[in-house]
């Protein structure tokens, strides 16, 4: 079965020198295939998925606690890490300093 409403963990970042300045610009890390711009065409790639989109749908379910990978993840793009980066659809930092 499937549930009527999906909840979805969107990852974002900023320049901002203090992040909870209410005009701090929040901006947010694009994947491959997970839902996310609704102006994008949706991505068919069956029967594979993007194993680390995948993941990100069911993370969507539990807490952080329950899904430690995400902290790690997280880690990484602020550290801009190239691998970490290229499982992404965009990197809204590129050619700047990380967030």
């Amino acid at each position: 079965s499937i549930t009527k409403e999906r909840t979805e963990v969107i990852l974002q970042g900023t320049s901002s020198l203090d992040p909870k300045d209410p005009s701090a610009v929040w901006e947010e890390f694009e994947f491959k295939c997970k839902p996310g711009d609704l102006r994008r065409r949706p991505c068919l790639i069956s029967p594979y998925h993007y194993r680390l989109d995948w993941l990100m749908w069911f993370a969507a379910f539990q807490t952080y606690e329950q899904n430690e990978w995400i902290i790690h993840l997280a880690g990484k793009l602020l550290a801009q890490e190239e691998g970490t980066l290229s499982l992404l659809a965009t990197n809204p930092f590129a050619g700047r300093d990380p967030p």
